[in-house]
């Protein structure tokens, strides 16, 4: 009897893995764009605050982080290339840590406190990302369709 609860609860998680997946895309995919986009919007104070954390190049580094967001977000937000996708991503979320969030980093390490490092706005972006990366998309995804991974049954 528990051994037919515990499968059909099984069924019923797996059944919505890729659904969840998709909704993770969609938001964060979505956010990352937005972002990327937004540095472009407003390209000379993104220039200034990056200046101001004492980031190297901070021109460069303002249209190469967008860039990043943007491209990477929208591909992520259709689910293709979406594994590879969230790498640079990941990147931009570590340099996001190290410059705008070096506090709640120190903190986390230095202090033990890890409040302020999950209230800070990288940790819920690489959450996401991490999760793409380690489950992949889901069949309700371009990867899915254009892999032909249909024919295996298999996620992306």
């Amino acid at each position: 009897m528990f051994s037919n609860i515990y499968k059909s609860i099984f069924l019923v998680g797996n059944s919505l893995q890729s659904f969840l997946l998709l909704l993770i895309r969609l938001y964060w995919g979505y956010q990352f764009a937005i972002t990327g986009f937004g540095k472009f919007l407003h390209f000379e104070n993104i220039t200034a605050y990056f200046q101001s954390l004492k980031i190297p190049f901070p021109s460069f580094s303002a249209g190469l982080t967008g860039s990043i967001e943007l491209i990477c977000g929208a591909l992520l937000f259709i689910g293709l290339f979406s594994r590879a996708a969230v790498i640079p991503l990941m990147c931009v979320m570590l340099g996001a840590w190290f410059t705008s969030e070096r506090d709640a980093l120190i903190s986390l390490f230095k202090n033990f406190e890890p409040t302020p490092f999950f209230n800070s706005t990288p940790f819920l972006f690489t959450y996401a990302v991490v999760i793409v990366f380690c489950f992949g998309p889901g069949k309700i995804s371009l990867d899915y369709w254009v892999g032909k991974f249909y024919k295996s049954k298999e996620m992306p």
